[in-house]
């Protein structure tokens, strides 16, 4: 009987000990406490719009030696590299962008290249007029 008690009371014992721990879980850091985000500018533009315009967000993938016509986009807007590396010819101009990198494309006659090792990826945004 005792045996029974001592048993029962250590088990007690353990479960308010879970539970207690459970309870009193690590509460979440204070705002100053907390490690810093890392953030840094990757593209600052002055552009004039109208006052109502559509934002088109794409995800792009070229295969590797892919290169586009000429061609021109119903907007300007910026492009992030996510993967891959690429040669934009736009306006007689020439520029090289790698993963991580921001370019503006302006909505002039241009050509993209897909000139890296493997697939290009980027996400696409366009200010696009309301039609």
């Amino acid at each position: 009987m005792r045996r029974t008690r001592r048993m029962r009371r250590s088990t007690l014992l353990l479960a308010l000990t879970f539970a207690v721990e459970w309870y009193v879980a690590p509460l979440p850091l204070a705002a100053e406490d907390q490690p810093k985000p890392a953030m840094k500018v990757l593209l600052e533009k002055v552009v004039e719009v109208p006052s109502k315009i559509k934002v088109l967000v794409r995800h792009v993938t070229y295969p590797q030696g892919y290169k586009t016509p000429e061609h021109t986009h119903k907007g300007p807007g910026p492009r992030y590299v996510l993967q891959g590396k690429v040669k934009v010819i736009e306006g007689g101009e020439m520029g090289t962008y790698s993963a991580g990198e921001v370019f503006w494309e302006s909505g002039i006659p241009m050509t993209a290249e897909n000139i890296g090792d493997g697939e290009y990826k980027a996400v696409i945004v366009e200010l696009l007029p309301v039609e």
